[in-house]
């Protein structure tokens, strides 16, 4: 019998669709120039003081493996900084530095889930809260938050079953930049501490807050991991570099699990972000005023022609197809493509192909070319 590699694959990976994301970017492999609302990154480039520090580190030969939960100098301040925010209890706390936030989502459930738990989110969702937990036979539970992306308590309590483990909260969201109030984070907490859950809260975009960010950290010592990152705020996406804070029971397992897999953070991008921790000359504050002109922009533009829950952060904003139903989100995407625009159609994303995704991480000039896409595209709906 002639070997057939096909019939080795297995069913954790046959489970997991490919990127719908790289899906688009096939599609739009011959575009020349395109208007590109795809890209789930900063546009800005990494601070050059950050770029000075990472470049000191290579040639001061921090370039060998760092221990596997980071180095001291950079989890000390950053977890007195969680102590400060969180009020957790420091002997119960522990913190572990990450190649990246997906790392930790990777981890956190790999540490926690066993065959047959469920794991809820919020529909629309980033598209590993769906994926990871069927790597680990686990059942990911998406909780409808349509038409208003608002979480809706009693969806969440009503998605509880004996098997639910983990809830995953992501504010501000991707891929629609919502922001939850302090009501809709307390009413979760509530529920997470009814039922017993264990909530990851996934911060990446924090600093992409257009009022005060909050976070659900403080209301469960002892029942949170805490997600946060570099990638979205220092434009370091392709550096990977995040942390996770939470109970010190689980955070062990997290770091002896990372061994097996990640080994450790890049050690000179460690170094580098003590630059951020310590000195505090990293302002990204006047980028952040940029981002949050650039969502203004795209809304003012949209709202005549798309229904449009306008963001409080990320730097995302997920529009609903106009037409009341007669086309697809995957449809729309197509003939945007077919005009030299690049979005993200919305069930990469979500159950629903009814909206679709626009980063607006880009400059104004193809912000305004892509507004004026997507309004012709409305027009002939």
């Amino acid at each position: 019998m002639p070997f057939n590699a096909e019939t080795l694959i297995a069913q954790r990976a046959l489970a997991v669709d490919a990127s719908g994301i790289r899906k688009v970017f096939d599609l739009a492999a011959n575009l020349k120039d395109p208007v590109n609302f795809s890209i789930g990154q900063p546009d800005f480039d990494v601070p050059e003081r950050l770029k000075e520090k990472a470049i000191e580190a290579i040639h001061a030969g921090k370039n060998r493996y760092t221990p596997t939960q980071g180095i001291a100098e950079l989890i000390d301040p950053l977890l007195k900084k969680t102590l400060a925010d969180t009020a957790w209890p420091a002997e119960d706390t522990c913190l572990l530095i990450l190649s990246g936030t997906s790392a930790g989502l990777v981890l956190a459930m790999m540490a926690t889930l066993n065959p047959g738990d469920e794991v809820l989110f919020l529909d629309p969702y980033f598209v590993m809260y769906h994926h990871l937990p069927k790597l680990c036979g686990a059942v990911p539970v998406a909780v409808d938050t349509y038409p208003d992306f608002r979480l809706h308590p009693e969806r969440l309590e009503a998605a509880i079953t004996p098997r639910t483990k983990l809830l995953i909260l992501c504010s501000p969201n991707n891929p629609t930049g919502i922001t939850l109030t302090q009501a809709e984070l307390d009413a979760a907490a509530a529920i997470a501490k009814k039922h017993n859950l264990l909530v990851i809260s996934d911060e990446i975009y924090d600093a992409f807050c257009y009022q005060p960010h909050l976070s659900i950290a403080k209301s469960l010592p002892g029942q949170c991991l805490m997600l946060k990152g570099y990638s979205k705020t220092y434009g370091m996406t392709g550096w990977r570099l995040g942390y996770v804070a939470g109970p010190k029971a689980i955070i062990d397992q997290m770091t002896k699990l990372q061994q097996y897999t990640f080994v450790c953070a890049p050690s000179m991008v460690q170094y580098a972000a003590l630059e951020t921790v310590l000195t505090h000359h990293i302002d990204m504050t006047p980028f952040v005023r940029a981002y949050q002109k650039k969502r203004d922009l795209v809304v003012n533009g949209l709202k005549d022609s798309f229904e449009i829950n306008a963001p409080g952060g990320a730097f995302y904003i997920f529009p609903k197809v106009p037409g009341n139903g007669k086309i697809t989100a995957t449809t729309f995407a197509q003939q945007a493509i077919a005009n030299n625009l690049l979005i993200i159609p919305g069930n990469v994303f979500s159950s629903r192909d009814t909206h679709f995704r626009i980063s607006y991480a880009t400059t104004d000039d193809k912000l305004a070319q892509g507004i004026d896409i997507l309004r012709k595209l409305a027009r002939e709906i």
